[in-house]
């Protein structure tokens, strides 16, 4: 028997069936646009998602079937929300946690409670990133869909209520909302009451792990499914990207180099929320009951999509397009500085108001230039966070790279070299995938525990460490760095929304 296991991330979803030995036995992928239909506006067309997840469910499901799938599990971004009815008819569009959208809202919730006060229910940073302020704005702006809707489903519980299972969210998910109180593990009545939200259009939230039910025959005969495929709840693709990493108990961390990089730490138990709040780290629940996780992340792919799109705009179809990038950067450290802020950045520096920039070109500047400056300040922007791991006890003496951008040796060398550290490459790379499916494993019994499971589906292949010179060339960038959102800060903020009187 085998598992299969489906991340949906922001600009694509991936499908894999594994072995009980652990054994990648085909994986699928489908990449989707994002939408932009206002400056500031992002959001997915829910229908073409779910379109592009059925047909790499369909393709690994035909491609296992001498190994036939026997539970699923799901993986998915964390914010977006997707209005649907309970006909499991989708209504509308998923609006993304970098869409400004009500942003607003969260003045209006600190003019009722302190951080400090929020954080001890719902342990985030109040920002526009999450799914609260967008709900808010649907039921202001667009109150015909907002009350049309049954319920707000998150990306791994709205994918499994369309194959079949009851409506739900995971632990991991409810706190990306803002809504979830994280110590009685349910939806929290004080910050319903205050938001103005109704609990009725929220589901049940349940535990990574629990089966919710089984994919309906219907689904199971359009997609090439074996009957009674077991519905197994996930969480939040950073979640089961640490464990597909090997990530199996505290004090150690991955770096998910996906859309966004993520680099995300378990704790056991809730650390204290004091510390936390102070270094701009969340808290949430991990896949693997009594731990906890907090993120460090920032644009990362999606920059490099850009860059493809806007650089190499004939050459995007080209599936090795991003290999010959990496060939046509230079080899040594560039004298560029780019700003990751395109879009709001995320933990710990939470910076809606600002806009992307590249310093030091030239009319001698080329492609390969730029192309590797990105590279270098995506990974700058988490050197003086990460140092900050350590005062809460996390290992930070090697990361485990995970994601599309793990299979880039160029790209793994730049992290090792600013940062000073090794990082190591998996045999899989696709960990969300991975680590959904021995979530969907471990459910039904195959696999008999995460001690069991960690090592038939982790293998380290490769190990970058870093360059003596490089790594002594990226301090002094790392300084230079540093300075240069200070120094643009309020330019930015006006170029972003604009002057008060453009404004009003």
């Amino acid at each position: 028997m085998s598992t299969l296991g489906i991340d949906v991330g922001t600009t694509g979803c991936k499908a894999g069936a594994f072995s009980s030995s652990g054994k990648c036995i085909h994986l699928a992928y489908r990449e989707y646009p994002t939408l932009y239909p206002r400056q500031g506006w992002a959001e997915l067309d829910a229908e073409v998602v779910w379109s592009r997840v059925q047909e790499t469910i369909a393709e690994v499901a035909a491609a296992a079937k001498s190994d036939p799938i026997r539970a699923l599990c799901v993986s998915a971004m964390g914010e977006a929300a997707t209005p649907v009815n309970k006909n499991r008819q989708i209504l509308g569009p998923s609006i993304l946690s970098s869409d400004v959208r009500g942003r607003e809202y969260i003045d209006v919730m600190l003019r009722q409670m302190s951080q400090e006060e929020f954080y001890g229910i719902n342990p985030n940073v109040l920002t526009p990133s999450y799914t609260l302020p967008k709900l808010q704005w649907l039921k202001e702006h667009r109150p015909e869909l907002y009350h049309a809707t049954d319920y707000f489903l998150m990306w791994g519980g709205l994918v499994e209520f369309l194959l079949g299972a009851d409506p739900f969210i995971s632990y991991s998910h409810a706190n990306r909302t803002l809504l979830f109180d994280i110590h009685k593990q349910d939806w929290s009545e004080k910050l319903l009451a205050i938001s103005g939200m109704d609990r009725a259009k929220l589901p049940r939230c349940l535990p990574a792990g629990t089966v919710a039910g089984s994919v309906s025959d219907t689904i199971a005969a359009q997609l090439g499914l074996p009957r009674d495929v077991k519905i197994v709840v996930g969480g939040h693709d950073q979640c089961c990207n640490a464990l597909g990493a090997g990530i199996a108990q505290a004090g150690r961390a991955v770096d998910g180099i996906g859309t966004y990089e993520c680099i995300t730490p378990v704790y056991l138990g809730v650390p204290d929320p004091a510390k936390m709040l102070a270094l701009g780290l969340n808290i949430e629940h991990y896949v693997i009951a009594n731990h906890y996780v907090s993120f460090l992340f920032n644009q990362a792919g999606s920059l490099l999509r850009w860059f493809r799109d806007t650089f190499a705009a004939g050459e995007r179809s080209d599936p090795e397009i991003y290999r010959r990038l990496d060939a046509e950067a230079p080899r040594n450290p560039t004298n560029l500085l780019v700003l990751p802020y395109f879009e709001p950045t995320g933990s710990p520096g939470y910076v809606t108001d600002a806009s992307g920039v590249i310093v030091g070109l030239k009319t001698s500047t080329t492609r390969g230039e730029i192309y590797r400056a990105l590279l270098e300040s995506i990974t700058y922007y988490f050197a003086q966070p990460i140092t900050q791991l350590r005062s809460l006890g996390i290992d930070t003496s090697e990361f485990i790279a995970t994601g599309g951008g793990a299979g880039s040796d160029l790209w793994l060398q730049i992290k090792a070299d600013v940062l000073g550290v090794p990082y190591t490459r998996l045999a899989q790379t696709h960990c969300s995938v991975a680590g959904a499916a021995m979530i969907a494993g471990m459910a039904i019994g195959e696999l008999p525990g995460i001690a069991d499971a960690v090592p038939r589906f982790v293998q380290r292949t490769k190990t970058f460490y870093p360059m003596a010179k490089h790594h002594h060339v990226y301090q002094e960038r790392l300084e230079r760095y540093g300075e240069l959102y200070p120094l643009m800060q309020n330019y930015l903020s006006v170029l972003s929304y604009g002057s008060e009187s453009e404004r009003s």
